[in-house]
């Protein structure tokens, strides 16, 4: 995903004319797709839709505005579907490490889609909604990972995906007040859930978000989506913002993407998500990977995601070469870009278990020259939720 404003993307028309001409299946629009225009937003392609990179003041400003006020992002390509039947926990369980049992009504948390291996397939958002169970995931794997889903799940229990609805982040230290003005009585503490009336349009909403910041996912019929977001960004504090602002502020937050800190070949022990894996879970088992993802809960996983400062001014981005000061190799950049809060280079990557502390010093060899660096705590800016 682009993160800075100098990002650019290929001109959208001309290519879906280029796939109508060849029989191929154009990219996809969310329902706020004319919004996005009739705002002024720059549309790139981004897993198959096309996207708002940014609006006219920037992503510097979009990101700045949402660490100081509010700001409403259009997730609406993400997918949402929902496990139902009796033995929906107990399904989902065997995909997944977390304790899926435990979770309470209205309830949700972050888990990981794992495979034999214990890799990564996917990281996503569970809820328990009356007697189903609500999931939310990446917009670039949801076809695969319904598939995978639905591939492992016993008779009794199906999974139903809700195209037709959109999902709206509102997230910045101002959320909390917005809402509460377009509905009034229906708080909600982080990761909870409610169903209620937003600006009078029925939603599902949960106090979460990918940005570090407080704030709220609603998911709304798709057919008022532009209704809510219309009415949200009516309100003084809200301003919108792409997918550039989402990335650099989820990675200040110290948060990964998919694709690019996150695969099918890192477990959740390297990538530092061993706190999904509850207790019971990990002393009963039962989840694909478990061999290996159990084992690198007691001897400690080869090599460990770690947040990284590069010296200077100079960003260090996804790919880049991180040696040791020795030499020898060390591992690479997954993420990285420049952080408009700390107005400083800042990345994440995965690094050898040896230089996985605090304060070990790292080369970068950023444009053919090695850079100093080192390695820091995550995340690079406190993350704001409302516990």
């Amino acid at each position: 995903m682009p993160s800075d404003s100098e990002a650019t993307g290929p001109e959208i028309g001309p290519i879906n004319e280029m796939f109508d001409s060849f029989g191929l299946e154009p990219y996809k629009t969310t329902p706020l797709d004319q919004l996005h225009r009739d705002l002024g937003a720059k549309m790139v392609p981004f897993a198959g839709y096309e996207m708002p990179l940014q609006y006219p003041t920037g992503v510097m400003a979009e990101h700045l505005h949402c660490r100081a006020a509010a700001s409403l992002f259009d997730v609406s390509h993400m997918g949402q579907a929902s496990l139902h039947g009796h033995g929906a926990t107990a399904a989902l369980e065997r995909l997944v490490p977390s304790d899926i049992a435990a979770l309470a009504p209205m309830r949700q948390r972050y888990t990981v889609l794992t495979n034999e291996l214990g890799g990564i397939l996917d990281d996503l958002i569970v809820g328990r909604v009356g007697e189903r169970l609500f999931l939310v995931a990446n917009a670039s794997r949801k076809d695969a990972d319904f598939r995978h889903i639905i591939g492992m799940l016993p008779d009794g229990v199906t999974l139903e995906e809700h195209e037709d609805r959109a999902l709206l982040a509102l997230q910045g230290p101002a959320a909390a007040a917005v809402f509460a003005r377009l509905a009034p009585g229906d708080a909600l503490g982080f990761l909870g859930m409610g169903e209620m009336a937003v600006a009078g349009v029925p939603c599902l909403v949960s106090r979460s978000g990918y940005t570090g910041e407080d704030g709220f996912e609603i998911s709304v019929p798709a057919k008022r989506a532009e209704e809510l977001a219309r009415a949200l960004l009516a309100e003084p504090e809200v301003k919108p913002a792409g997918l550039g602002a989402r990335d650099s502020l989820r990675l200040e937050a110290g948060l990964c993407l998919y694709g690019a800190d996150l695969d099918e070949l890192t477990t959740p022990i390297e990538a530092g998500l061993g706190w999904v894996i509850g207790k019971r879970r990990r002393q009963e088992g039962g989840f694909l990977g478990e061999v290996v993802i159990r084992d690198q809960l007691k001897i400690g996983p080869p090599r460990m995601r770690v947040g990284i400062r590069p010296d200077g001014r100079a960003p260090a981005r996804a790919l880049t070469e991180i040696g040791a000061t020795d030499g020898t190799r060390a591992g690479n950049v997954t993420s990285g870009g420049f952080s408009p809060t700390l107005s400083a280079p800042i990345a994440m990557g995965y690094v050898r278990r040896d230089l996985a502390a605090e304060g070990t010093p790292l080369e970068l060899m950023v444009r053919g020259q090695k850079l100093p660096g080192r390695v820091v705590p995550l995340p690079f800016v406190p993350h704001r939720y409302i516990r």
